[in-house]
């Protein structure tokens, strides 16, 4: 298993005040019987009460366990665990076993994953229960969408102009219909219209333009049953009609992917992390789309730059192509260079490209060359390409990212907006 560097374990912390408390535990004082093998880092830490903290992180996964009653995964003792690992000053020493209760907890890690492997195995599948199913759940959003359909009608003939004066109920009531109605992934779409109407100075041409896609929807929709069936994927993910199962097709034998980026975003009460893969083999991009509601947590971030050993199962669709894991992911490397960055225009391009194919797709991943630029007087932060093509940055200002440039060239892998560039990585940047 390779050492993780600095910036990976950054990437793990749930939030800064995490990262800024684990800095100052990652310290030797505290810690004892601390040690490592290939797969897992455990210690134990001494905090306020008699009975020091058991911390045992699973590489692999990435998985943490820790006996502290924090709500937070990882929490503080595991990142400074993982900060005196990366180290390599000897605060962490190799093993030739795991303590205890390490092993104890990665035994029983393996024994519940195989568990839930066999119980999915044995799963019945009824076809016409399943078919039923389906019928049900089209009928109820055939209902929703045209009921969608008059509302879009009716605000096509009071006009755009209207929409900045509605209250936002007027909104959230239409959503509610459509959620109740099974569509959800519209119904959020509506709701992030609210906040855009009222906020970007450009909301006008974006109501626009997704009430243009709203209403290719409800079309589309109207022709499912002649719809090519990749499109049928692209729009069944767009209204948000998740996948059982059933529907999916198995999984694909385990090959090397490599892990380019990834990005956690919070959307009501729904999280998404969204993980880009890149083939080792083929060079094949595909994104790998992880939810929590609630206070569920998502699942620990991949390391960007490593290498994981993974079987897939894909999703039907056109672009980009998603997938998700069919086990855990076994790391193989760490630090493999990604490829040579192109220009904004070459991304742009891309974004096109992929429009013409799925109209309703947001982003693309793009590996792209140029410089960041910080935000000044008031205007925001840029990415200027070789070329001298400029666009906006996407996201918290990249103090970071500047920092460990030094505002030099260098190749960043990110998510191309009609808005701007989101930066998730930095190409052969280590910290």
């Amino acid at each position: 298993m390779p050492r993780w560097n600095f910036q990976a374990v950054e990437k793990a912390a749930p939030d800064a005040s995490s990262l800024t408390a684990a800095r100052k535990l990652a310290v030797p004082g505290p810690w004892s019987e601390t040690g490592s093998t290939d797969t897992l880092v455990w210690g134990r830490c001494q905090g306020s009460g008699r009975t020091p903290y058991q911390v045992s992180i699973d590489l692999a996964g990435p998985a943490y366990r820790c006996s502290c009653p924090s709500r937070k995964f990882p929490c503080k003792h595991a990142l400074a665990l993982l900060l005196l690992w990366v180290r390599s000053d000897g605060a962490v020493a190799d093993a030739a076993e795991p303590a205890g209760f390490a092993g104890d907890w990665a035994a029983t890690r393996a024994e519940r994953a195989a568990g839930a492997a066999a119980a999915e195995a044995r799963r019945p599948v009824d076809p016409e229960a399943r078919a039923r199913r389906i019928a049900e759940r089209r009928a109820t959003m055939s209902a929703a969408l045209e009921d969608f359909a008059q509302w879009l009608a009716d605000l096509a003939r009071s006009g755009t102009a209207t929409t900045r004066r509605q209250p936002w109920t007027w909104w959230d009531t239409t959503a509610a219909r459509l959620v109740d109605g099974q569509v959800p992934g519209l119904a959020e779409r509506l709701r992030d219209m609210a906040a855009a109407v009222g906020s970007r100075e450009d909301w006008a041409e974006h109501l626009l333009t997704e009430a243009g896609r709203w209403w290719l929807a409800v079309q589309a929709w109207r022709r499912w049953d002649d719809l090519a069936p990749e499109t049928q994927g692209d729009l069944r993910s767009y209204l948000g009609w998740s996948w059982a199962a059933d529907d999916l097709a198995d999984a694909e034998p385990a090959a090397g992917w490599q892990v380019l980026g990834a990005h956690r975003d919070e959307t009501g009460r729904l999280k998404e992390q969204r993980t880009w893969l890149r083939s080792v083999a083929t060079g094949e991009l595909v994104l790998v789309l992880d939810f929590a509601g609630g206070p569920q947590p998502l699942p620990m971030p991949q390391l960007d730059g490593s290498v994981v050993d993974v079987a897939l199962v894909r999703y039907p669709g056109s672009a980009p192509t998603r997938a998700r894991f069919a086990a855990p992911p076994a790391p193989l490397s760490l630090g493999t260079p990604l490829p040579s960055g192109g220009s904004l225009a070459d991304a742009r391009a891309a974004l096109s490209d992929l429009w013409q194919r799925n109209p309703w797709a947001v982003r693309v991943p793009a590996v792209v060359r140029g410089r960041l630029v910080p935000p000044y007087d008031g205007a925001p932060a840029t990415f200027v390409d070789e070329s001298g093509d400029t666009v906006d940055v996407l996201g918290p200002d990249p103090w970071d990212a500047l920092a460990a440039t030094g505002g030099a060239v260098t190749d960043v892998f990110g998510e191309l907006e009609e808005r701007g560039l989101r930066p998730l990585s930095l190409v052969g940047v280590d910290r």
